[in-house]
């Protein structure tokens, strides 16, 4: 059944192309309150980073424990991610999105009452079950309610929110443990949780088409052991780095491959006869693919660099936990200012003048920190690099993200917005475990006297490399978007 809005092609009606770029009426407010929930679910997930310290002291527990508040959600959202594209089928934009707020404000209730580790687990994990869905949700909305033309505009708008969130994440947990407990960063997030959710089920329309497609269990199963498999052994091979891994990571690395190889070729059955639960058609695309691939190499070297750079800092220079927040901002404000301009700019030249860019001064970025980061190092010369760094990814993200989806058609939008935050989703675990192995095995080689400060060297030479195959990728990325380019960019020229 169709939502209660037109879609952007009953808008054109053929009455030209001015009409054809407006949006419906009421679009505005839905992809309002879906921008603000993601913003506070985006939040919500780099605010904890800063309070482990906390709460392993508060709880008495020990860091190995405390990891699995973050594993945890990792392998929630790695699990869930990936049903979203069916989920997203199945239901509504309202139905979705008040399940998924109700999910992740109840766990947001849980983990501030929570006065144990297993009450705050349990917290995280129902947080994540919600938050897992937001984004693919976002995606989807904006595909299905945007005209071609201005998504570029759309999604840069986007990105001041999910860029601003990270940014703001450590400054503010770091503000609020100065005077507060921990709890009170959960409670700092609920009411804004809470006030979105009355207002999405009070205001929120539908905008999507729905249809009634089987959930197959075989493949949700398949689909949790591939995905949280993966997952759990990337996150396990930082912690065996510093000897704290429960089991060996390729354990759980061979068998989720192992179990990927099945639900892939599950997946391509199905989606013979539009069953899938994850529909690999996506990839048939070739801008898609491409994109995916650099989407996945950026997403590698910035949640790498978002992992290791506070341990230098913190731990090799002595800064503080707040000072490190501060030494951050300015790269996501930075970024979070560039977004919607470079969105601007994607509608008018497409990805090529963008991407490419943006891939050279990432690379350029990361070898820069390879050269300066040290022992005595400055932590102003590593706020300056990671604010370069976050020039870069504003010429990413937006083109990047926009360039994958919008060739797809309209049957493969949740689908393809489900994929993109996997691969995300994986690619984050993967340069974490990467830059935190290289830097602990840099740091064991040189010895205590150089300690972290040595390893740190040696994990952005393994970003440098990353960056650098994703300015190959890039260049890539421009060829094929001039091959395959949709009908709206033709038209601009």
């Amino acid at each position: 059944m169709i939502g209660d809005f037109p879609t952007q092609h009953a808008l054109a009606g053929g009455r030209g192309q001015a009409t054809d770029d407006r949006l419906a009426p009421g679009t505005p407010l839905v992809l309002g309150i879906l921008v603000v929930s993601t913003f506070v679910v985006v939040l919500n997930e780099t605010i904890m980073n800063v309070a482990l310290a906390s709460i392993i002291h508060d709880l008495g527990i020990s860091a190995a424990t405390a990891q699995w508040l973050t594993t945890s959600y990792l392998l929630t959202m790695a699990i869930v991610i990936p049903t979203s594209g069916l989920l997203l089928q199945r239901f509504s934009v309202r139905q979705a999105f008040i399940t998924t707020m109700s999910l992740f404000s109840l766990g947001t209730l849980i983990a501030a009452l929570s006065s144990g580790f297993p009450m705050l687990l349990t917290g995280r994990i129902v947080q994540a079950a919600g938050a897992a869905v937001m984004m693919p949700l976002l995606m989807t909305a904006v595909l299905h309610t945007v005209p071609a033309r201005r998504r570029g505009s759309i999604m840069g708008t986007i990105s001041i929110v999910t860029a601003a969130a990270p940014a703001l994440g450590p400054p503010v947990s770091g503000a609020v443990l100065s005077v507060l407990d921990w709890t009170f960063l959960f409670w700092t997030v609920l009411p804004i949780a809470a006030a979105m959710l009355l207002l999405g089920i009070f205001r929120l329309r539908n905008v999507t088409q729905t249809r009634r497609v089987p959930i197959d269990v075989l493949s949700v199963v398949l689909s949790a052991l591939a995905f949280g498999g993966i997952v759990f052994g990337l996150a396990s091979i930082g912690e065996s780095a510093h000897g704290e891994a429960p089991i060996a990571p390729w354990i759980p690395l061979v068998s989720g491959a192992l179990f990927m190889l099945v639900f892939v070729v599950r997946q391509r059955r199905l989606a013979r006869h539009d069953l899938a639960l994850l529909d690999l058609r996506t990839f048939r695309t070739p801008q898609f693919a491409a994109a995916i691939i650099v989407t996945a190499l950026v997403a590698m070297t910035l949640f790498g660099t978002l992992t290791v750079l506070p341990l230098y800092l913190q731990d090799g220079l002595g800064v503080g936990a707040l000072a490190t927040g501060l030494l951050l901002l300015p790269g996501g404000l930075l970024l979070a200012v560039l977004s919607p301009i470079v969105g601007r700019l994607y509608d008018r030249v497409g990805p090529g003048p963008l991407v490419v860019p943006g891939a050279i001064l990432l690379a350029l970025s990361q070898v820069v920190f390879a050269l300066t980061l040290s022992q005595d190092g400055s932590p102003l010369l590593a706020m300056a690099m990671f604010t370069v760094m976050h020039i870069a990814l504003a010429f990413l993200f937006t083109p990047l993200m926009t360039s994958a989806l919008s060739p797809l058609p309209a049957s493969l939008y949740s689908h393809g917005s489900a994929t993109f935050s996997t691969v995300q989703q994986l690619a984050g675990a993967a340069g974490t475990a990467t830059l935190v192995t290289l830097m602990s095995i840099g740091s064991t080689r040189a010895g205590p006297e150089s300690g972290i400060a040595s390893g740190i060297q040696d994990a952005y030479i393994g970003a440098s490399v990353i960056a650098l195959i994703a300015v190959v990728g890039a260049a890539a990325l421009t060829l094929i978007a001039r091959r395959h380019r949709p009908a709206s960019c033709k038209e601009i020229e």
